[in-house]
């Protein structure tokens, strides 16, 4: 019997609707309906962000005097006269909760909130025995586990400043993300281990850098150098300094987001993006006290961030599987963890439906599904939200620049699959087609202010990318990059990135990235790489042309530029194809027309 996908709309059940912290926002305010609540969150963003402050009640040492003490919507001044440690914040309330329930080694260990405060204190104590003062800036380059939590909220107890690497990086990206940070050392772990394999972490960050590797021992035999540490040195000393508090503006955190000129832009988190994840979680995912949220990421992307202050500051725990997502053990632990809210990206979605690891009745605890990351695929994700026991998706697309989502859906509407329901709370935006004119199908401009939206860069003009050449408007617009499609039901569809910028598995990379690293290969001459959905949706493919020298073969070329990306750029990146031209398009000013290449490739 042929397979029928099952309907992809959930629709919500009034006890669902009264239930949901939308429904608590909107009772407490008095609107009838989740439009009446959104273009007040947009009309009155300071009365709306004030009231998303009450909810969290965040423990500030010095409450502000204003939400926003600025009428320049590019420049926002949020919470003037605050005085907060965020990391404190989100490990203040009940020490006998729990905060963290991570999967190691097929066993369920339990931290509980006064746990991991110790254990950031320590991290803290260990950052100012070293020597490191306020503002010093430290790399956290591992998987997501307890001590990378730790490692990361202990930085910013302490007034540092994390610096954030993916634990996929090769050597140089590394190198380059300690560099553009300034970073004084790394936290590192010997080596991490993945479907079998074990994989080198503290030898990377040694290479990548002269800085003391702070090296956390799971049993491998990797030597230190005479500048390292290792972790149970530094966490040796009980952590007995208050946090140190500082103005909402003071930098917690630095992340990196590719640009389309190969160099990474270093984006700051000061201690409002969190505000603004943790808004996201309680009121776009649902997120409430006592509740358990998996999201498989690590602190090299923003989710990771996001993931501890969505979870901390709404009372809930995170769930960390210390293996791949895509096993059958994951799918056991999300159930034997007791998993509420449960994030991923859609390539996980498609090796559960492939190989069956995921089949209806595993999991009697999740209520609330939510995907970001990539493009994701209507089937697939029809397939999943019958198979997780007809729950809501809700589809979450933003970035690091806006410190959580534009676009989502929420538990009080009807959520379909693979599209976006709403704007976020407190902001909006806009579609453009290229001359500028409000279209259904066109370029994402948002429309600021928001909480988490970013205000500089360290490496780049931040007005020069965001706010320079934008279409004339009536109100302020702020380029963004992605382009999107909006059905005459109102819903959205994502359509990938208005630039040459790619997504790979959830991870922004710059052509000029990958063009850069296979450079040099025997019979090859001039490249271009794009990105190309598969037909119905889904994540991006990576297409390479390329010109050739001489006789070659593509077979042979793909694979050849495949072992140069895993090892000068990022291992998880896959070549799906290779085209060999005659000469790649070009414009009058020798730019390589890219989009020319990718309608080539869909014919």
């Amino acid at each position: 019997m042929a397979h029928t996908d099952p309907p992809g709309t959930w629709s919500p059940t009034p006890e669902t609707i009264a239930n949901s912290n939308i429904a608590a926002m909107m009772r407490s305010r008095g609107f009838a309906s989740y439009r009446e609540l959104h273009q007040w969150s947009i009309g009155d963003r300071s009365a709306f962000w004030a009231a998303v402050l009450d909810d969290l009640a965040l423990d500030f040492a010095e409450p502000p005097n204003a939400v926003n003490a600025s009428d320049d919507p590019y420049r926002p001044e949020w919470l003037p006269g605050a005085e907060l440690n965020i990391a404190a914040c989100a490990l203040t309330g009940d020490e006998t909760r729990t905060a963290i329930v991570a999967g190691v080694d097929g066993a369920i260990m339990r931290v509980t909130r006064g746990d991991l405060a110790d254990r950031a204190r320590r991290v803290a104590a260990g950052f100012r025995s070293a020597g490191f003062v306020q503002g010093d800036r430290v790399g956290v380059a591992m998987p997501m586990t307890v001590e990378a939590v730790a490692a990361y909220l202990g930085i910013i107890l302490a007034g540092g400043v994390v610096v954030s690497i993916a634990d996929s990086f090769a050597a140089e990206e590394i190198a380059v993300r300690m560099e553009l940070s300034d970073a004084k050392a790394v936290i590192t772990q010997d080596v991490s281990r993945r479907l079998g394999k074990t994989l080198p972490m503290a030898e990377k960050c040694q290479r990548a850098t002269e800085m003391p590797c702070i090296v956390i021992q799971t049993g491998a035999d990797v030597p230190l150098r005479e500048q390292d540490l290792a972790w149970e040195e530094f966490v040796a000393d009980a952590g007995t300094e208050p946090a140190v508090t500082q103005g909402a503006g003071a930098y917690t955190n630095i992340l990196f987001s590719s640009g389309t000129t190969g160099t990474p832009k270093a984006i700051p988190w000061s201690q409002t993006p969190p505000i603004k994840a943790a808004m996201d979680a309680r009121y776009h995912h649902d997120i409430r006290a006592g509740d358990v949220v998996a999201w498989p990421t690590n602190l090299g992307w923003m989710m990771g961030p996001w993931l501890i202050y969505a979870s901390l500051l709404n009372g809930a725990a995170m769930a960390l599987y210390d293996d791949a997502p895509t096993t059958r053990g994951f799918v056991e632990f999300v159930e034997r963890a007791g998993v509420t809210m449960l994030g991923l990206v859609p390539s996980i979605v498609a090796a559960w439906r492939t190989s069956g690891a995921l089949t209806r009745g595993d999991w009697s605890t999740v209520r609330v599904l939510s995907s970001t990351g990539e493009a994701s695929n209507a089937s697939d994700y029809s397939w999943l939200m019958h198979e997780a026991g007809d729950v809501p998706v809700i589809e979450y697309c933003g970035g690091t620049e806006v410190g959580g989502g534009y676009v989502a859906g929420t538990v009080v509407q009807p959520a379909v699959a693979s599209r976006f329901t709403t704007p976020a709370l407190g902001l909006d935006f806009v579609l453009l087609d290229d001359e500028g004119n409000e279209t259904d199908e066109g370029e994402v401009f948002l429309v600021p202010p928001s909480i988490g939206l970013s205000t500089e860069l360290l490496n780049a003009d931040h007005d020069a990318v965001y706010h320079t050449g934008v279409p004339a408007s009536d109100r302020p617009l702020r380029r963004h990059g992605d382009r999107m499609s909006r059905d005459e039901n109102g819903y959205y569809r994502a359509l990938g990135r208005a630039d040459d910028t790619m997504n790979l598995g959830g991870i922004k990379v710059s052509s000029a990235d990958l063009e850069g690293a296979v450079v040099g290969i025997e019979g090859v001459g001039e490249v271009a790489a794009i990105a190309v959905p598969p037909e119905g949706g889904g994540p991006e493919r990576l297409v390479i042309y390329y010109v050739p020298v001489g006789e070659s073969d593509p077979e042979d070329v793909k694979q050849a530029m495949q072992g140069a990306i895993r090892t000068r750029l990022n291992p998880l990146f896959r070549v799906y194809a290779v085209r060999e031209v005659d000469a790649l398009p070009r414009t009058a000013s020798q730019k390589v027309m890219r989009r020319v290449l990718r309608d080539d490739f869909r014919e």
